[in-house]
C-alpha cells in the first residue's frame, strides 16, 4: 500500500476509524447469530440532483422571500448584504457542510449519525424535537395560503370590499390618502356610506386585515379564550396533509421526483411576478428603498443579530433534515461542492425576492400615497396582508393572487414534506427492522402525520394564532437552532477531532477541504452562535402579538417548556450516559466517545480503500533535500 502523505493525514489516536470500523464489524458479525437476515444496503437517490432539488426545496422556504427582503430593507439595504454574507461563509456554509457531509458519512438520519460521539447522541435526539414541533406549526401557513387560495378563484377578491358578513362597521376600502382632507368626507365602502376625516382615518380598519382577522382566523380576545374550530381550516388542514403524506410515503425514490416541480415552480412564478411588478407604476421607489446603502448600520449590533440569525433559519441548521438527506448520498458523492452550491441558490434567492417583493410594496406605496416604510411587512403580514392588499389595486387582481399564493403553496410544501421526510428517517434508524420491508415506512410517515395534524386541531380555534405564535417563538426559534448549532460544532471539532473529521471527508471526495472550514468549526462559528445566543437572551422581551396584546405568565411558561424539550436533551442525555456507565471519568468519557461504526465502514475505512481515495503526492524536491542532510 502506498504511504499516506503526512501533509493530509492528521495523527490518528489510539482507536483510529479504520481499526474501530473493522473492530465493531468484526463483533457485529460475531455476535449476529447463524441465519440472520444480513442489513439490506441502505437507499440512495436515483440521480444526485435529486438530492440537490430536495436541499434547495427544504433550505429554499418562505423565510427567503417574506423574511430576508424585509430585513434588507430595515438594516440599511444593501450594506446588510456584508454581515450576511460574512455570516454565510463563517457560519451557514460550514454547519450547512458539517449536517450534510455527517449524514453522508455515517448512513443514518439524525439521530443514528451522531454514533460519531455517541455520548452526545442527544444533538440528534434535540434535532427530531425541533423539526417535530416545525412540521406542526409551519404547516399552517400552508393551510392559510390554501384557504387565500381558494377565495382567490373569484371574479372579485373578498378580501378587496367591505360588505361582507365578517366586516364591522369601521370597514374601509379609502386606500388613497390624497383623497382625505381635514374636512368631512362621504366615501363609499360596499354596502355603507360613511362621514369622516382624516382624523377618524386611524379608527377604520381594511377589508382586507378584517378578512385575514375576523374570516380566516376568527381571532379571540387572547391565548385564555380558545373558541370554535373552524370547519373550513379543518378541512384545508387535513387535505394539505394527506398531500403531504402521500409525497413522502414511498421515500427518497417519490420525493426526489416531486422536489423537480416543488423546488422549480416558485422561481417561474417568482420571475413572472417580478416581470410585471417592473411595469407597475412606484415598484422603482421600492426597489431603491430596498436596495438604498446606509452605511451608519454597519455599526449597530442588531444588524449583525438579524443577519446571523437569517442565515440559520434560511438554510434550514440544526433540524436534521440535512443530515437525513445526505444519508441517502452515495459514500463518494462530493458533498463539499454540493453545500457552496446551495448556499449560492440559498442567498441569491433571497436576494431576488426582494425585487419582487419591493417592487409591488412600492407601488402600494404609491397607490396609498404613504412612505413605504408603512406598507413593508415581514411574515405573515406581508403574505397574508400587504401582498393581498397590493394585489386588490393591479388589474387582473384574481390571477395575481391566484399565482402568489400557488408560489408561497409549492415554496412551503416542499420545506414542510422534506422536514416530515427527515423526522420519519430519524425514527427509523433509531428502531431499524431490516426485514420490515416499506409498510413500516408508510405507517410511520401515517402515524407522523396523524399526530401533528392532531396538534394542528389547536391552531385552528378562535385562538389559534396565539398558539401558533408560542411555537413559532419558541419551539423552532433562533435560540434553539443557535444551541443546537454550536453542540454540533463543538461535538464534531473538538470531541471527535476536526482533523479526524476532515480526514474522513477526504475518504468521501477524494481530497481535503480548504482549512478555513475546519478553523470555522473549532472556533469560530461556535463564536459567532455564542454572540448571537447571548444577545438573543440579554434583549428578551415578553411575547406579544400585533404589538398589543401580551401573553399572559403562563403562556409564556409553556412556550419555555417547548423551547427547553429540544435544549435540554443534549446535557440530559450526557448526564444519564455518564451516570449509566462504570469506570473511571476518563474511561467512561473514552468509551462514550468512540465511535460506532456501520456495516459500510469496514470497506470504506480499510487502508486499501483510503490508499486509493488519497493518493500519495509526488515528493517535494525541498522536502527530499531536507530529509537528506538529516
Amino acid at each position: 500500500m502506498p504511504p499516506v502523505p503526512t501533509d493530509t493525514a492528521a495523527p490518528q489516536p489510539p482507536d483510529a476509524p479504520r481499526r474501530d470500523a473493522a473492530a465493531a464489524a468484526t463483533a457485529a458479525a460475531a455476535a449476529a447469530p447463524a441465519g440472520s437476515e444480513a442489513v439490506p444496503e441502505r437507499e440512495t437517490w436515483t440521480r444526485q440532483m435529486d438530492f440537490i432539488m430536495s436541499c434547495v426545496g427544504f433550505a429554499v422556504g418562505l423565510g427567503n422571500v417574506w423574511r430576508f427582503p424585509y430585513l434588507c430593507y430595515k438594516n440599511g439595504g444593501g450594506v446588510f448584504l456584508i454581515p450576511y454574507l460574512l455570516i454565510v461563509f463563517v457560519g451557514g456554509i460550514p454547519i450547512f457542510f458539517l449536517e450534510v457531509a455527517l449524514g453522508q458519512f455515517m448512513k443514518q438520519g439524525g439521530i443514528g449519525a451522531w454514533n460519531i460521539a455517541p455520548l452526545f447522541k442527544g444533538l440528534g435526539l434535540a434535532s427530531m424535537v425541533i423539526v417535530f414541533f416545525c412540521n406542526s406549526y409551519y404547516i399552517m401557513i400552508l393551510v392559510w395560503g390554501l384557504f387565500y387560495l381558494v377565495h382567490s378563484l373569484t371574479d372579485t377578491l373578498p378580501w378587496a370590499t367591505c360588505g361582507h358578513s365578517w366586516n364591522t362597521e369601521q370597514c374601509t376600502e379609502l386606500f388613497n390618502l390624497d383623497l382625505c382632507h381635514n374636512v368631512s368626507t362621504n366615501a363609499t365602502a360596499s354596502t355603507w356610506t360613511f362621514n369622516f376625516s382624516c382624523a377618524d382615518m386611524t379608527n377604520k380598519r381594511s377589508p382586507v386585515i378584517e378578512f385575514w382577522e375576523n374570516k380566516v382566523l376568527r381571532l379571540s380576545g387572547g391565548l385564555s379564550e380558545p373558541g370554535e374550530m373552524n370547519w373550513q381550516m379543518i378541512l384545508c388542514l387535513v387535505t394539505t396533509w394527506v398531500v403531504v403524506y402521500f409525497c413522502i410515503w414511498k421515500g427518497v425514490k417519490s420525493t426526489g421526483k416531486i422536489v423537480y416541480f416543488t423546488a422549480l415552480f416558485p422561481y417561474v412564478v417568482l420571475i413572472l411576478l417580478l416581470a410585471h411588478g417592473v411595469t407597475l407604476p412606484g415598484a422603482l421607489g421600492g426597489i431603491i428603498y430596498y436596495l438604498k446603502p446606509d452605511w451608519t448600520k454597519l455599526v449597530e449590533a442588531q444588524v449583525w443579530i438579524d443577519a446571523g440569525t437569517q442565515v440559520f433559519f434560511s438554510y434550514a441548521i440544526g433540524l436534521g433534515a440535512l443530515t437525513a438527506l445526505g444519508s441517502y448520498n452515495r459514500f463518494h458523492n462530493n458533498c463539499y461542492r454540493d453545500a457552496y452550491i446551495l448556499a449560492v441558490i440559498n442567498s441569491c434567492t433571497s436576494f431576488f425576492a426582494g425585487f419582487v417583493v419591493f417592487s409591488v410594496l412600492g407601488f402600494m406605496a404609491s397607490e396609498q400615497g404613504v412612505d413605504i416604510s408603512k406598507v413593508a411587512e415581514s411574515g405573515p403580514g406581508l403574505a397574508f396582508i400587504a401582498y393581498p392588499k397590493a394585489v386588490t389595486l393591479m388589474p387582473l387582481s384574481p390571477l395575481w393572487a391566484t399565482l402568489f399564493f400557488i408560489m408561497l403553496l409549492v415554496l412551503g410544501l416542499d420545506s414542510q414534506f422534506v422536514g416530515v421526510e427527515g423526522f420519519i428517517t430519524g425514527i427509523l434508524d433509531l428502531f431499524p427492522q431490516p426485514g420490515a420491508g416499506s409498510l413500516r415506512r408508510e405507517l410511520t410517515a401515517a402515524l407522523c402525520c396523524i399526530v401533528c395534524c392532531l396538534i394542528d386541531l389547536s391552531m385552528v380555534t378562535q385562538g389559534g394564532m396565539y398558539v401558533f405564535q408560542l411555537f413559532d417563538n419558541y419551539s423552532a426559534s433562533g435560540i434553539t437552532l443557535l444551541w443546537q448549532a454550536f453542540w454540533e460544532c463543538v461535538v464534531i471539532a473538538w470531541v471527535y477531532g476536526a482533523d479526524r473529521f476532515m480526514d474522513d471527508v477526504a475518504r468521501m471526495i477524494g481530497y481535503r477541504p480548504l482549512p478555513v472550514m475546519k478553523w470555522c468549526w473549532a472556533v469560530v462559528t461556535p463564536l459567532v452562535c455564542v454572540g448571537i445566543f447571548v444577545f438573543h437572551v440579554v434583549n428578551y422581551k415578553p411575547l406579544t402579538y400585533n404589538k398589543t396584546y401580551v401573553y399572559p405568565w403562563w403562556g409564556e411558561a409553556i412556550g419555555w417548556v417547548l423551547a427547553l424539550s429540544s435544549m435540554l436533551c443534549i446535557p440530559c442525555t450526557v448526564i444519564y450516559k455518564l451516570l449509566r456507565c462504570k469506570g473511571s471519568f476518563r474511561e467512561r468519557w473514552q468509551l462514550l466517545t468512540t465511535p460506532i461504526w456501520g456495516q459500510h465502514h469496514l470497506e470504506y475505512l480499510t487502508p486499501e480503500a483510503e490508499a486509493k481515495l488519497l493518493a500519495p503526492e509526488p515528493p517535494k524536491e525541498k522536502a527530499t533535500l531536507f530529509e537528506t542532510v538529516i
